[in-house]
Formats: C-alpha cells, structure tokens, sequence
C-alpha cells in the first residue's frame, strides 16, 4: 500500500466535526492517542447555513488552515486532485444536494450525520449510489465508541430488548429527532440489528420515549433527553440476562470514527447500506410519531432503490 496520504476534500463547516476529525488526522498538537495517520485534508469548502454563523465559520476557518487545509470558495476547487470526500454538512436538508455533486466524481465518500433531512432523499442518495458506482459510509460517531463497544463484546447473549439513552439537541432547522437522535439510533441498530417495524413516540418537556417494535417480537426503547447528557444501553434477554454497555467520551468515539473513515477511505466495507438506511427510516418514523402521537410504519430498507435506478439510467435526475 503507498505510504502517502489519503487526500480528503472537506465540504461544509457548519458543524464541529470539521474541525474534529481533520484535527485526528494532521494536527500536531492533538495527543498521540488522538491522532491516526494516513489521513490528510487538502482542501475545504465552507458555506453557510442556518447551523452556524460568520464569526463561527471564520474560527473553523482559521483552525483548519493552521493545520494545513486550503480553503476554497467553490465546491469544484474543494475536490479538485482529492481521493475521497468527507460531505461534514450539519444541515442534512443539503445532503442529497451535494452528494449529487459528489456522485460523478467516483471518488469514496463519508457521509457524516444523520444520513439526510428525509427518508426518500437518503434513498435517493442510496441510488445514486449504487448508479454510479460510488461507495458510500454514513454513520454516528456513538455506534465505534470503544466503551459502547467494548460493552457489548462482554454480551454473552443475543437481546431482545435494549433501552438506548442520549440526548436530545435542538435543530437550527428542521427535525430535532432525526438531526440528533441519530446519535441514540444508531447505537440501537447496533446492538439489534435490522427488522425495525414501527416507533411509537411518548413526547415531554424532558423526554421523547421512543418504543420501537420488531417483526420478530423483540422491542428497543431509544430515551432522548433535553435536560441530561451522556449516552449509553442497556441490554436484555427473555431469560433475565442483562448488559451495560455505556458510551464514552467525545475524545474517544471521534478517533473511533476516524479510524473507521480511514478503514473505509482504503477499500474496505465497513457498514452495509441497509443498515444506514435502517436508522434513517427509524428516524423518520419516530420525527412522525412525535409529530403525530401515534405509532409510525418503518420503512423497509430493502425498498430502496428500483424507482429511482429507473429513473438515473433512463438519463432522468432525482
């Protein structure tokens, strides 16, 4: 494998992450266990969005050129020369937007949270996808926390119930649940898998207690705080068999997600879409129960892709 580094494009500022994980890869102050090598940020383009302002936009600015990334006023000068791209939008309503961008670059791209604003532009992203032959990761930083992950390797069961806890932040524009609450499903798809086929939201002034339902039985109950932080599970099974396994800093699930942005960068698979596209339809439905109060249809993360395949090949654009 060459020893030179993998050059990234970086598009968006409006969310810490930006200067996070560029940070894990190329600046020299951060801790020895921070940092993971192999991994460089070239060139950045920010733009503004309802998630930040100019005094914070110039800030990022300022840090990520004291690290050595370029920053360019246009999208086309960003990807210019690039390897891959990290798509670090806070705003998931851009998401679809720039990832069509991104789709005729061929180049590998990570997606950072939540996947997109709704569940049919994620799978127009999928399609887009898989159309052009471009591989794509979308994930939370909570689902690779060494601590989460470490707990559930202790697991000597396979649960049918987990409840899930994190917290709840409000979004500058659009939905809270799913602009946040990703962090708490994500964690949920990683302990029980796919088979998600209902949410029921019960909203409060502290809380949305979200209940989601399997189609084999087993039940998970993602709790979103307004009022606590922390994140973390807790796992059973049907003979009273029980699991902790409580997420840890924001130091250690950053690196965590680098690591496996690096992983992914080099060619490896490292999570299948269908299970991206479950926490998005998760999401989705428990945005609609919490709008509704009443329990929300998951949709299927196998009904993915054929209309909008249709619609790329006949030259058509979605």
């Amino acid at each position: 494998m060459s020893t030179k580094p993998f050059k990234l494009a970086l598009i968006g500022t409006d969310t810490s992450h930006s200067s996070e994980l560029p940070g894990r890869m190329q600046d020299p102050a951060r801790p020895p266990e921070e940092r993971v090598e192999g991994l460089f940020v070239t060139r950045a383009f920010p733009f503004m969005t309802p998630f930040t302002n100019e005094t914070v936009q110039k800030n990022r600015k300022n840090y990520l050129e004291s690290i050595g990334v370029t920053v360019c006023d246009s999208f086309e000068s960003a990807v210019e020369d690039c390897d891959g791209i990290l798509l670090e939008i806070n705003d998931p309503s851009y998401h679809l937007e720039y990832f069509r961008k991104c789709a005729d670059l061929g180049k590998p791209v990570f997606l950072d949270k939540p996947f997109a604003d709704t569940f049919d532009n994620a799978r127009k992203i999928c399609a887009l996808a898989k159309a052009k032959g471009v591989r794509l990761f979308s994930s939370s930083a909570l689902r690779y926390d060494p601590s989460f992950t470490q707990g559930l390797e202790k697991c000597d069961f396979t649960p049918t119930s987990a409840v899930v806890w994190g917290p709840m932040g409000n979004a500058a524009a659009g939905s809270s649940v799913i602009w946040y609450g990703c962090h708490s499903f994500e964690m949920l798809e990683r302990v029980m898998g796919r088979g998600a086929m209902g949410v029921h939201v019960h909203s409060g002034p502290e809380r949305e207690v979200c209940v989601v339902d399997y189609s084999d039985g087993r039940h998970g109950v993602v709790e979103l705080n307004r009022t606590a932080g922390g994140y973390g599970a807790l796992l059973r099974d049907n003979e009273g068999k029980t699991c902790l396994a409580p997420a840890g800093s924001s130091s250690a699930f950053y690196t965590a997600l680098v690591r496996k942005i690096k992983a992914f960068m080099e060619g490896e698979d490292v999570l299948a879409m269908e299970d991206m596209m479950e926490v998005m339809s998760m999401l989705e439905a428990a945005s609609r129960s919490s709008a509704s109060g009443r329990t929300e249809y998951v949709f299927s993360p196998g009904l993915l892709l054929d209309r909008y395949l249709e619609k790329i090949r006949s030259g058509k654009t979605v």
